[in-house]
């Protein structure tokens, strides 16, 4: 773009004598100075909703007009819009209830993302999806489990198996009879008839039942794997 530069001074001519050729406006140099005029404007954007070409550079502390935040022309756009653009899309990412989770910084949200109100959330418990068909899951932020590891009411069976090959005892008699057929005490005849009791022997079978366990149960042994992060929840 040019800038308008006069050619001709002409509050100068007033000054000059009377007869001097240079006092007298001459139409070459009007036509000089309308066509200098006409070239300037011509290269001069229009105030109103102007056409840049080439690589247009706002000056330093130019103030615009800040545009709605739905408005996607190619209007320029002011820090103020791009700072709104910014907000409205982190909003629309982190609504209120939203979670944010940073592995390494501390720092409350309301700081890092600039808007919103933050709280700590979470310590100590990992998340679960929602389930309305489980009574454990149907409701937000219902909490529930136990670090420490306990024994659920179980039953076992055991079954033992005893092995004996089979043996015999000794019967010993109250009466012997003698090889000419008398009883003991000279009784001649039939021993006596009556109960005979049988010797006492250990067969030696041990039985041995076993259960077996697995598993651990105490303090702090019901994690499952886990990551620390530092966890927030936007509640306005």
């Amino acid at each position: 773009m040019s800038d308008y530069t006069k050619s001709t001074n002409f509050a100068t001519k007033d000054n000059l004598s009377s007869g001097n050729s240079l006092k007298i406006v001459k139409g070459t140099e009007i036509d000089t100075e309308f066509n200098n005029i006409a070239t300037a404007i011509a290269t001069k954007a229009d105030l109103a909703s102007p056409t840049f070409t080439g690589t247009p550079t706002l000056p330093t502390g130019t103030i615009g007009v800040t545009q709605s935040t739905s408005d996607d022309s190619t209007k320029l756009a002011t820090t103020a819009f791009v700072q709104d653009i910014a907000l409205a899309i982190k909003q629309e990412i982190y609504p209120v209830g939203s979670i944010y989770t940073n592995s390494s910084v501390s720092t409350n949200p309301a700081t890092l993302l600039g808007f919103g109100t933050w709280t700590a959330f979470g310590a100590g418990r990992v998340m679960v999806g929602f389930d309305s068909g489980n009574a454990l899951f149907d409701t937000a932020e219902e909490t529930g489990g136990s670090a420490d590891a306990i024994v659920v009411s179980h039953t076992h069976t055991a079954t033992s198996t005893v092995t004996d090959s089979g043996h015999s005892h000794n019967i010993g008699a109250d009466v012997n009879q003698a090889a000419n057929g008398a009883g003991r005490n000279g009784v001649s005849g039939n021993p006596a008839t009556g109960p005979q009791p049988t010797s006492t022997v250990t067969t030696g079978i041990t039985v041995a039942t076993t259960n077996a366990s697995t598993g651990s149960s105490g303090t702090n042994a019901n994690y499952q794997p886990y990551i620390t992060v530092y966890m927030w929840k936007r509640t306005a």
